[in-house]
């Protein structure tokens, strides 16, 4: 397991889901949907879903949002 991949999953594991953003801001991974797809591989069950939200000008935007299932 890689270090991004570790991150991720114990990210998930205390807060209960991620988001590109939360990937970025918080542990500096730009590419999340590539370290899903790798925990994915591994046997990790995880779910995705969309969710909006509004940016920084008001606009509502979707992302999708990853939650480690148990």
């Amino acid at each position: 397991m890689t270090k991004q991949t570790k991150l991720i999953l114990d990210y998930m594991k205390v807060f209960g889901s991620i988001s590109s953003l939360d990937a970025y801001k918080d542990l500096g991974v730009t590419r999340l949907s590539g370290r899903i797809f790798d925990l994915k591989k591994m046997g990790y069950n995880i779910s995705s879903k969309f969710v909006s939200d509004k940016n920084r000008f008001g606009e509502t935007v979707h992302f999708k949002q990853y939650s480690l299932e148990q």
